[in-house]
């Protein structure tokens, strides 16, 4: 059994004694404990590998708003024993509608069978990986209050510096600490900007004490000025109680595109009354927009940013996961579950055939890089176009939406979308 330990409670005392500390020898240290971090430790451990996870935080908690997984990561969550946890946690989305602020439905997407896509709140999902990290691996594997602040190889290894939580030792390392990933700075430079289309986005959650619609639906709504709105439940707890964990997400391009610093991109407590100007007079009989936003918590303001796709992730016995590999748009829904994907290759490539790291940890970690950049590449490219195109859907006359929502474009788009035909967006 492991609890997640702050440096104190590990084996490294809880000073600044990171250059006198003996190291800890483990197969992987993955730097970071949210959702790629996580699936990596649970992954990595399913084939028999060693794994210390270091967190930054001294204390995890179930923060952020809501997600989406595309139906392949929840089913590599199902391959390590997480389906019924999942379930447990998350609702099945049942349909995606698209509408316009009139009412006239561009597309609507069913799902089902095996191909479900799940709406999870983000700290439960966290939280819910947490639980299973800590039933399956050794007591310690998770170190909080651990900041990396570098890295050090030889031929035979990395040692991860992280001051007050001591250094350990790896065979491998994957650097899954986020956008502000300190591990892709030490890689990359850390001038690299975050690209700004122009949109905020205000992300929040509403406790309503019914389902929202058949309680597994998802609505996006396009208004004017090329406005958007996104809402869907993420609670199965709260519908098996009769209520309805409402996440949503208010898109208002309100800026040129522009560069942005680290410092620019962080999620900002917001109040909803700063919101609901924006959205005024919206919604339809059966989803009242403006109040939804009206009686919200937990509302954040974030920049709909990016980043260039890397030619290279790594180097060497480093490499990089989710956020800190590909920060994306969160159009699509795809962040997460490729956070995941790429958490469980990793693994694979990682673990030999006798439960132990390959010999060749270098070619391994190539190796991954080059099954899920190409992939992610194309997935941060294709949220481009899909935000383009969800754009410029909003700034169309009435008689133009008809004319999409008849010849079908929109669905198709939103088709080949989920079906990962990136090049038909």
């Amino acid at each position: 059994m492991t609890t997640p330990t702050t440096p104190g409670a590990s084996t490294a005392p809880a000073t600044d004694t990171a250059d006198t500390t003996p190291a800890t020898d483990t197969d992987v240290v993955v730097a970071g404990a949210g959702i790629a971090g996580l699936t990596a430790a649970l992954a990595l451990h399913a084939r028999g590998l060693s794994v210390t996870v270091l967190e930054a935080a001294h204390e995890l908690r179930p923060l952020g708003v809501g997600i989406n997984l595309q139906p392949a990561a929840a089913e590599a969550l199902a391959d390590l024993g997480l389906r019924d946890r999942l379930e447990a946690v998350a609702i099945p989305t049942s349909q995606a509608v698209y509408l316009t602020q009139d009412g006239t439905e561009l597309s609507r997407r069913t799902f089902s069978g095996d191909a479900r896509q799940f709406s999870v709140h983000r700290g439960r999902l966290q939280m819910m990986l947490l639980d299973a990290v800590t039933e399956r691996l050794p007591e310690g594997s998770v170190v909080t209050g651990a900041r990396v602040t570098g890295v050090s190889g030889d031929a035979e290894g990395v040692t991860v510096h992280t001051g007050s939580a001591g250094d350990h030792r790896a065979r491998a390392v994957l650097g899954a600490d986020g956008v502000h990933s300190a591990l892709r700075a030490s890689l990359h430079g850390g001038d690299e900007p975050y690209l700004w289309e122009g949109t905020t986005m205000y992300r929040g959650t509403c406790d309503a004490d019914s389902p929202f619609l058949d309680g597994r639906s998802m609505v996006l709504v396009y208004g004017d000025d090329e406005r958007r709105f996104l809402a869907y439940p993420i609670s199965a707890e709260a519908a098996a109680a009769g209520r309805s964990l409402i996440n949503w997400v208010a898109m208002v391009p309100d800026h040129d595109p522009t560069e942005l610093g680290d410092d620019g991109i962080r999620n900002i407590p917001t109040d909803p009354a700063d919101v609901v100007p924006a959205y005024r007079g919206w919604g339809f009989d059966w989803l009242d927009i403006e109040g939804l936003i009206a009686d919200s918590s937990d509302v954040l303001t974030y920049p709909m940013v990016d980043r260039e796709p890397l030619s290279s992730w790594g180097e060497g016995r480093l490499t990089l996961l989710g956020d800190a590999a590909h920060p994306m748009y969160p159009i699509g829904a795809n962040g997460g579950s490729q956070a995941i994907l790429d958490a469980v290759c990793a693994a694979a490539h990682l673990a030999g055939d006798d439960g132990r790291p390959v010999d060749d940890v270098p070619a391994a970690l190539a190796a991954y890089e080059e099954e899920r950049r190409p992939r992610t590449t194309e997935v941060v490219l294709a949220n481009r176009r899909l935000n383009a195109t969800e754009r410029g859907i909003a700034e169309k006359s009435p008689a133009e939406l008809r004319d999409i929502a008849r010849s079908g474009r929109f669905q198709e788009i939103q088709e080949a979308y989920a079906r990962g035909d990136f090049d038909a967006v």
